[in-house]
């Protein structure tokens, strides 16, 4: 036995598989310790599991070829490991009321014998036809509630009156004249109930799913609306630009022309002064020569012909006008410059004001207490299709704890193989409000991570694509017991806020607003997160650590 014990993997605590041996000389399963150690890659370093040496890098593993020819030839004699310790029953497990000594786990319990058997002792109900006609459960510690703690018999009955489940002899005694039916006929006729309200829940669903599809159409109609009036406006203004060029082109070849004329006459004008100017000073040098003459006949001969003038431009004749020339043309542009900056400006207003009309959903007040917050309180339960198998359900899928041994899930799809985290079952749209309780490891080296993503985030692996608040996916408050830190696409922010086990998420999704609080007797906002929501949100989860756990808290 001792020799048995020695070969199991203190990880599975199953007979070593593939057997490895550390350097610090414990020996492990091949696929328990390289699991172990894949967590560590998130923190950089890796312990051994048996005397907790750290080591970095990673080390290569060796495989024991000794102990695996030992274990194979305890497997060849027929020997069978004795049950592992996770196979005893502890405080917080059902034990088998067949078993002395130690007791195992038990596997069912029986609502007939009231009694609770292990895989060894629950063989008889299978095989003996006197079993068939028993009922068969999961594991309950509460199977002595089935019992009337007055006569000591089975409670087969339940009384309406009072609302309670009560023996034979409770209905002929002091339930007598109350309206007192078989349990099994009550459970029928509230299974109906139950029937009913699913399908309206159902129904509900539906209903929302067709809101969600109309929003979706809604919003493609808004995108498509706001592109055609951006190009339309730029057309509308590009050609209005090219207008107001076109006129200052005009305008300015106008004036240039204008200038062109008037210059010329200006300057014909004054060539012919300048004539004139140069035939005067010759006509007066002839004048001063007649003057100077000194023969009185040679000035009496040559004076009539030298009176004679050509006919001149006087200065009388040219009126030079204040210097206005293109003045009223500027004046003119200023005034349609005015006019037209005053119609822009109008419009601009008028157009802007059109334009913070446009409003799909009327806006609504944000909370501002709790009581606020928990008007928009939503069931959310877990998606056992996407829980990573080293998660543990719990308290009806709203709770996980991570675990070393793999859970055995079905394959599916939408299962994270890498990643040790889960979805919500229910997708996020409009206004929600959820708390999620957080527990984290004393001696754990790794937080919880509180989140919320788009359904379309990849499952496979452990890239960040798959990882919350690792891609432009997903958003991932992270806690432990000394801080906080917002992830989103890989991207790190520091928060700081009052430390507490519980978290509130607020989600409006229509405004975009995505938020996460401290919850401890008040609310204290950590952190606010504002962008636009292209899709339909989903509640997630990520536990980083072995014992750490994270629950769905019940709100209503």
């Amino acid at each position: 036995m001792a020799q048995q014990e020695t070969l199991c993997c203190p990880i599975c605590l199953d007979l070593l598989k593939d057997p490895v041996t550390t350097v610090c000389g414990h020996s492990f399963c091949k696929s328990c310790i390289n699991t172990h150690w894949d967590i560590g890659d998130e923190r950089g370093s890796y312990s051994c599991p048996g005397c907790r040496r750290t080591f970095t890098p990673r080390p290569v593993l060796g495989k024991s070829t000794m102990l695996a020819d030992i274990v194979e030839e305890l497997q060849k004699t027929g020997l069978q490991a004795a049950p592992a310790d996770h196979c005893y029953a502890g405080p917080e497990d059902v034990a088998c009321d067949v078993c002395t000594g130690r007791k195992l786990k038990a596997l069912k319990s029986c609502l007939v014998c009231l009694a609770s058997y292990c895989e060894k002792h629950l063989q008889p109900h299978f095989e003996s036809a006197a079993f068939k006609k028993h009922t068969m459960v999961e594991p309950s510690k509460k199977l002595q509630e089935n019992i009337c703690s007055r006569h000591n018999e089975v409670l087969k009955m339940f009384c309406r009156t009072d609302q309670q489940c009560i023996c034979y002899l409770c209905s002929v005694d002091e339930h007598k004249d109350h309206d007192t039916v078989s349990a099994a006929a009550e459970r029928t006729e509230r299974q109906r109930a139950l029937g009913l309200r699913r399908q309206t829940i159902q129904q509900g669903v539906q209903d929302r799913e067709k809101d969600v599809k109309l929003l979706q159409q809604e919003e493609e109609a808004v995108n498509s609306s706001a592109d055609k009036a951006v190009e339309d406006s730029e057309k509308s203004f590009t050609e209005l630009i090219r207008l107001l060029k076109k006129i200052s082109s005009d305008v300015k070849k106008q004036i240039r022309s204008q200038q062109e004329t008037e210059v010329s006459r200006v300057r014909e004008l004054q060539q012919r002064l300048e004539q004139e100017i140069s035939e005067l000073k010759k006509k007066d040098h002839e004048l001063k020569q007649l003057s100077d003459t000194e023969d009185h006949n040679q000035f009496l001969h040559n004076y009539p012909s030298l009176l004679t003038l050509s006919e001149s431009t006087h200065s009388s004749s040219i009126r030079i006008r204040p210097l206005r020339y293109f003045e009223d043309v500027t004046g003119a542009v200023s005034q349609v410059r005015s006019r037209l900056q005053d119609i822009l400006s109008e419009t601009e207003t008028e157009i802007l004001q059109i334009v913070s009309q446009v409003d799909v959903l009327l806006p609504q007040p944000e909370p501002k207490t709790r009581a606020d917050f928990l008007k928009y309180s939503q069931e959310i339960t877990l998606d056992p299709n996407t829980v990573n198998t080293n998660l543990l359900f719990s308290e009806g899928n709203r709770k996980v704890t991570r675990v070393t041994e793999k859970q055995s899930y079905p394959n599916h799809a939408d299962r994270f193989t890498g990643w040790r985290q889960v979805l919500s079952r229910e997708s996020l749209t409009g206004r929600c409000y959820w708390e999620v309780e957080v527990e984290v490891e004393r001696e754990s080296r790794g937080g919880v991570y509180v989140a919320v993503t788009y359904k379309n985030i990849s499952r496979a692996g452990k890239s960040d694509e798959c990882g919350l608040g690792y891609n432009d996916k997903s958003w991932s408050l992270y806690c432990d017991r000394n801080r906080y830190n917002l992830y989103y696409n890989s991207i790190v922010t520091p928060v700081s806020g009052p430390l507490s086990s519980r978290v509130g998420v607020y989600l409006d999704h229509s405004a975009g607003v995505l938020s996460f609080y401290s919850i401890s007797g008040t609310m204290t906002l950590l952190h606010r997160v504002q962008t636009t929501f292209t899709q339909p949100l989903y509640a997630g989860v990520r536990v980083s650590y072995p014992g750490s756990t994270a629950e769905l808290c019940k709100l209503k």
